[in-house]
């Protein structure tokens, strides 16, 4: 499976290119590990360096980049890789994002 289709990716780069340093991009695609810790709600894309920006979530969730190269090369065991989530859909703010994975994290601990 792609990690991107091309209209995610078009418009990870439109955002990166309209940035007025806010930060305040709706999540565009969410990719995940299919057997363990790690999701990334992904907003902006420099198509220069392949780098992306969005929350990231391993252990905590955090704002910050990821380079989608190491990503697609990432094998997280039994023959897999990072999947993108086919069922989200854009249009979900950053920080719902984070409340999301928030809320995941409270209830893993209670």
């Amino acid at each position: 499976m792609k990690l991107l289709t091309k209209t995610q990716r078009m418009k990870l780069i439109q955002n990166h290119e309209q940035q007025d340093g806010t930060k305040s991009f709706d999540c565009v695609v969410k990719l995940f590990n299919p057997i363990g810790l790690g999701t990334w709600y992904l907003s902006e894309l420099d198509p220069e360096t392949n780098v992306a920006f969005g929350l990231c979530s391993i252990t905590d969730a955090e704002y910050g980049y990821v380079s989608i190269d190491e990503i697609e090369e990432t094998s997280v065991g039994m023959g897999l890789k990072i999947e993108r989530d086919k069922m989200w859909t854009s249009g979900t703010s950053l920080q719902r994002c984070l409340d999301i994975e928030r809320n995941k994290q409270t209830n893993e601990y209670n």
